[in-house]
């Protein structure tokens, strides 16, 4: 199977971000931010899942890395990401082929207040955990509780703004918030369910191997080898299979996550028939290195998924909290010399475009040029403190293509010297010495390793010596938890319905806390205002005029090194893997592989 092309359905729920009024204070299926689901309370299956999928056989998975612990929830540790997302289930679930409508899972139904003071979650009287109990009121406080005191810093922020949570029957609990906020009732209903008792004899923070979880999703840890792979069983007797926003979904019996050093040895995996499915980020890669003898016998095949999400933010971030990157000068002059359509033909033959600010490839990006209307509005009040580009139109810099890039170092030069440094001798140096700094990269990816080879030497053309440093996973998550770089490689992937995770990306609060996404450590009042406000908007209008107010911003702030995008998602995959023809606005996306693919017998 091989599809290039979005449902019409989807293309037009995409430009919908249905904001209209709010969900009527009854309770509901579901929920959706602005407006209501688009689906009813009848429907039978997520638009883009195979109610029909048959059941059976397995997906092997490749993975770059290792891993010390089995518990998602805590920072201590370096767990395989798909844990969090495939052995434990929360309240409400999302669909990927809306901005923001989460439909219920582990409840039957969700009542947000008319005043989105509180919410209320009434629990499905059939779910159960995978030793088969029944998930209670008891474990859903104690999870939110647990979680929100102790846990991942992810969960701490919304947790901080919640005044109580408590059982209001049987098999219905309460949370009330400190303050109106329909998003942040949306969230709660996103937090996973642990169950309580599996607890009560461990130490929840000190989980690593030897504790497996108790799961109440489709899937339980049948076996593991620390560092080598993860074998998950779908559970014969998971309690919801046949619920609506489970049919046709996690239907393959096992799904096997193999680890591996380096992103060679996972590719090598693929090619010999040890792993069954890989994502290919490098463009050239994907045109020059998919013709091996598995797919010319029809043994693999090759796929590319469109999708509208917001490109994101992937590059080299600048950790400000250095004296050398609070200079905002100093920053573009890292852009400037930042070599993109030489790099991108390098590596990817040319043809994935560069992310312009972190909502481009989306409805939500800035228009081109300077700001209008109600963008202008917003961003008049802080005028004065905004750097150039943000108001009049922020655009990168564009070189010949060439490997000298002559014009943008001469212009990297320059803005080196307005920040107060001069070259001496062919050294970029300032009061405190020569100019010098570390790249902190994670090992295993061949392309960003090249990257960063063609961007040091271009560096070292400024003047500035660079060294680079390459850490495993756990290394990696350990310093980048704390802050300890100068400049790192990171991604932070953007979704159509921004909301109370901008503050974590990009608030002040979060790059004063250990752990937080604000890895740049900027502090701006104009960030903080375009969150609040996008955060209350009332209007379709105003929530993206907010959304583009930030967009710019961010992006003339100049905190990250902005690489290319993928507006497509590349996967080669074994023949007897399937997906539906129908792909969801998000495409190629948490939700998606494994969950809604199967396996065909041949």
């Amino acid at each position: 199977m091989t599809t290039n092309c979005f449902a019409k359905g989807a293309c037009l729920v995409a430009l919908s971000l249905g904001l209209a009024s709010a969900a009527p204070a009854d309770p509901q299926h579901g929920v959706a931010m602005y407006g209501e689901p688009a689906l009813g309370a009848d429907f039978t299956h997520l638009p883009y899942a195979n109610p029909d999928a048959p059941t059976g056989g397995r997906i092997v998975t490749g993975e770059v890395g290792g891993f010390d612990s089995l518990n998602p929830h805590i920072r201590q540790g370096s767990t395989p990401w798909q844990l969090r997302f495939l052995t434990y289930e929360s309240l409400l679930g999302r669909s990927w082929d809306e901005p923001f409508t989460l439909y219920g899972l582990l409840a039957e139904s969700v009542d947000i207040a008319d005043d989105n003071l509180s919410v209320e979650f009434t629990l499905r009287e059939e779910a159960q955990f995978s030793d088969g109990s029944p998930v209670t009121v008891a474990d859903v406080i104690w999870s939110f509780e647990t979680l929100g005191t102790e846990g991942h810093p992810r969960y701490l922020g919304a947790w901080s703004r919640v005044q109580g949570i408590e059982a209001v029957g049987e098999r219905s609990v309460r949370i009330t918030l400190n303050e109106a906020d329909r998003e942040l009732a949306m969230i709660m209903g996103l937090r996973p369910i642990l169950q309580a008792a599996q607890w009560q004899e461990n130490e929840f923070l000190e989980s690593g191997l030897d504790v497996i979880p108790i799961s109440s999703a489709p899937y339980v840890i049948a076996d593991f080898e620390a560092g080598r792979f993860v074998s998950l069983q779908r559970n014969p007797d998971y309690w919801g299979a046949d619920i609506a926003f489970r049919r046709g979904t996690n239907v393959i019996d096992e799904i096997r996550m193999e680890f591996f050093a380096d992103g060679t040895a996972m590719t090598e995996a693929f090619t010999s028939g040890l792993v069954t499915t890989q994502r290919e980020t490098s463009a050239q890669a994907w045109a020059n290195n998919y013709d091996f003898p598995r797919v010319q016998a029809g043994e693999v095949e090759l796929a590319e998924i469109p999708h509208q999400r917001p490109s994101g933010m992937t590059g080299y971030v600048m950790n400000t909290r250095n004296p050398l990157f609070a200079d905002w000068r100093v920053r573009e002059a890292m852009i400037q010399a930042f070599n993109f359509e030489f790099i991108n033909a390098t590596v990817n033959g040319g043809v994935d475009p560069r992310i312009t600010s972190p909502f481009s490839n989306s409805p939500l990006s800035m228009n081109p040029g300077a700001a209008e209307g109600r963008v202008a509005e917003l961003l008049a009040p802080f005028a004065d403190d905004l750097l150039p580009g943000a108001i009049e139109g922020y655009v990168l810099p564009v070189s010949d293509g060439s490997e000298r890039n002559r014009r943008g170092i001469s212009r990297a030069i320059e803005l080196m010297e307005a920040a107060g440094y001069t070259v001496e001798e062919g050294i970029m140096t300032g009061p405190d010495g020569p100019v010098t700094f570390d790249i902190l990269m994670q090992t295993g990816s061949s392309e960003n390793d090249a990257i960063t080879n063609i961007y040091v030497e271009a560096l070292e053309r400024v003047g500035v010596e660079v060294s680079v440093t390459r850490v495993d996973s756990a290394q990696f998550r350990e310093r980048r938890d704390v802050y300890d770089y100068d400049m790192i490689y990171y991604r932070w992937g953007l979704s159509m319905s921004p909301g109370n995770e901008q503050r974590n990306y990009w608030g002040c609060e979060a790059g004063l806390a250990d752990g937080g996404r604000n890895l740049h450590g900027g502090c701006n009042p104009a960030i903080e205002a375009m969150i609040d406000e996008l955060l209350n908007s009332g209007s379709q209008d105003n929530y993206r005029a907010a959304v583009r107010a930030l967009d710019r911003v961010l992006i003339s702030e100049r905190y990250v090194v902005p690489f290319h995008h993928n507006p497509i998602s590349r996967i080669a995959y074994n023949a007897d893997l399937n997906f539906p023809d129908y792909i969801p606005i998000y495409g190629d996306w948490i939700g998606w592989q494994p969950d809604v693919w199967w396996v065909e017998s041949q």
